[in-house]
This record gives structure tokens, C-alpha cells and sequence, in this order.
């Protein structure tokens, strides 16, 4: 099963109920991780403020850090691939990350580390292939 680790930036609390206001996203996070690892998925969040050592321990993270620095946290990694950051992923991404969701590739809403959906070629038979005249 994939090892899937999110570092976040240096928060008061992870669950996004402190304070006067909620943070909706840190909410939802907390909940898909929970639900996550009563699946059996292999799942972690690191917080700057509370566990720094792990962002400097991890190769990955430390060039991201000194490239990028903590505005672009949070950071999702799956088996020491970078899939996602400054977002946290979907419940549906986590599933399919850890092998637990639908097997098919994944089609972000929205673009991801300025990257495209490998394979939209016209020998793939992508927007311009096929013949569908779409171009």
C-alpha cells in the first residue's frame, strides 16, 4: 500500500476548530484522514509548527522547502512523489492514492504543479486524436 504524507504549514491545531472561526478545508482533511486510516491506509500529516525535524529528515520535502518555502504547504507526497501542493487532495484522490478508491488515473479539477494529463496526445486519441474533429 502507498505511504501518503501531508506537510502542512505551522498550524495552532490540525482539526480547524480553534478560534473564533473554522477553517473548512483543515476540517475536511482531518475527517478523509481519519476515515483513511480505518481503512488501513498508511497515512500521516506533519505540522511545521509541532513535528519540523520530519520536513528536514525527508528529501523530497527539504528541496521543496528550500524552493518553494512554507507558502506553498501543504504538500501531499505518495511513495516520495510530489502529487499536490498548496491544496489539500479529495477524499476520492486519498482513496486512489492509497490503492483503496477506483483504479482509474486521476483528472484533477484543477491543474497541479502546472502539469498535464499524460497521454492527451492525438496518438492517444486525445482532444485533437481520434478523428473527433474537435481541433
Amino acid at each position: 500500500m502507498a505511504a501518503i504524507r501531508i506537510y502542512e504549514p505551522a498550524l495552532c491545531c490540525e482539526s480547524g476548530v480553534c478560534g473564533p472561526e473554522s477553517d473548512a478545508s483543515l476540517v475536511t482533511i482531518t475527517a478523509d484522514v481519519r476515515r483513511l486510516k480505518d481503512l488501513g491506509a498508511d497515512i500521516e500529516r506533519h505540522n511545521l509548527a509541532t513535528d519540523p525535524t520530519v520536513f528536514i529528515a525527508d528529501e523530497t520535502v527539504r528541496g521543496f522547502m528550500h524552493t518553494v518555502g512554507s507558502k506553498g504547504l501543504p504538500l501531499t507526497v505518495v511513495d516520495g512523489v510530489t502529487v499536490a501542493t498548496g491544496t489539500y487532495p479529495s477524499r476520492d484522490e486519498l482513496l486512489r492514492f492509497a490503492g483503496l478508491g477506483d483504479p482509474a488515473p486521476v483528472v484533477p479539477a484543477r491543474t497541479q504543479l502546472g502539469l498535464t494529463e499524460r497521454g492527451q496526445t492525438e496518438k492517444s486519441g486525445g482532444c485533437c486524436g481520434g478523428g473527433s474533429g474537435c481541433c
